[in-house]
């Protein structure tokens, strides 16, 4: 779609690698290409670790697979049927892509074989031939997220969950902390503000030095990166309520989620026009709309479910 967007990251350790989210089948070739700038082969790829099965970080899973013949993939429990057998998985996308851009962004999603999958859960441990990951259940973007955290680096690989930050948008150093701009991803359908600030606090347990977050790139502030997000969350929650009852809402929320985000850049030292933001931002924006209308109607569901209850 463009440069930096989205990345994957290659962990290798005595010649044995690791891939931590993998893209789509697009990026499937650079991932292969990568292994040869450190003469490393697909053989000797030992893991595929998803931190969530949304498609622009596991579409590419299937095909990475069949050409990393040793390769396990380990993933959230939640996640794992999803790539065993992907088809929920690509009607729910096409839902909210459209057809005709599913296919051009994913293509063929390829299922992957159950006895090569291993189901990963909150504090299991990944031996990267002596190399010790640490992973976290990590809910709130997604319910099936996961974050990984590398002892050697003291870096968290985080996902999603830890919001979005493209370098193309620049800052002029309004707030010393703040080389980066840093927003929510509340794309559909889990969004659980809740369980997402409880997952920030997690990754804060270990004084990491950064964090490495698949859109895009390092971020070092982490402890003020963290209270960031949490206030985002928070004011994304306040902005889906104030819409709940207007006629075209996910529009609503789009609009209101625009108008917070160039205020918020502007405090934040952005200086580029709204155009260039908006070229970058507004597919993100459109999606985390659509995200916080799922989340508003599941409640109002549950509501309805406890209101009958009572009767």
């Amino acid at each position: 779609m463009r440069p930096q967007l989205a990345c994957s990251y290659l962990i290798h350790h005595q010649g044995k690698a690791a891939f931590i989210d993998c893209g789509t089948n697009h990026s499937v070739d650079r991932l292969l290409a990568a292994l040869q700038q450190f003469n490393l082969s697909p053989e000797d790829v030992d893991f595929i670790i998803p931190s969530h099965v949304h498609l622009d970080h596991a579409g590419g899973a299937g095909r990475l697979m069949q050409l990393c013949p040793k390769a396990q993939l380990a993933v959230h429990p939640l996640g794992a049927p999803h790539l065993i057998n992907p088809k929920r998985l690509v009607e729910s996308a096409r839902s909210v892509y459209g057809s005709a851009l599913f296919t051009k962004l994913y293509d063929e999603i390829v299922p992957i074989d159950q006895e090569r999958v291993i189901p990963i859960t909150h504090d299991s441990i990944i031996n990267l031939n002596g190399r010790w990951l640490r992973v976290i259940d990590s809910p709130g973007h997604a319910r099936h997220h996961i974050c990984i955290y590398d002892a050697l680096s003291r870096a968290w690989f985080v996902g999603d969950t830890f919001g979005l930050s493209y370098p193309d948008i620049t800052l002029n150093g309004k707030h010393a902390w703040a080389q980066q701009y840093l927003m929510p991803t509340t794309t559909p359908v889990q969004f659980d503000p809740i369980a997402w600030q409880q997952s920030l606090q997690k990754l804060l347990s270990t004084a990491p030095e950064q964090v490495f977050l698949a859109h895009f790139s390092a971020f070092k502030n982490v402890a003020n990166g963290v209270l960031k997000l949490q206030t985002d969350i928070q004011a994304y929650v306040h902005i889906a309520e104030a819409c709940r009852s207007t006629q075209n809402r996910v529009a609503s929320i789009e609009d209101s989620l625009i108008n917070h985000t160039l205020i918020d850049l502007k405090e934040y030292g952005c200086e580029q026009d709204e155009e260039t933001v908006l070229n970058l931002l507004r597919n993100d924006l459109h999606l985390n709309a659509q995200g916080l209308d799922i989340w508003l109607s599941r409640q109002e569901t549950t509501q309805q479910i406890q209101a009958r209850a009572q009767r």
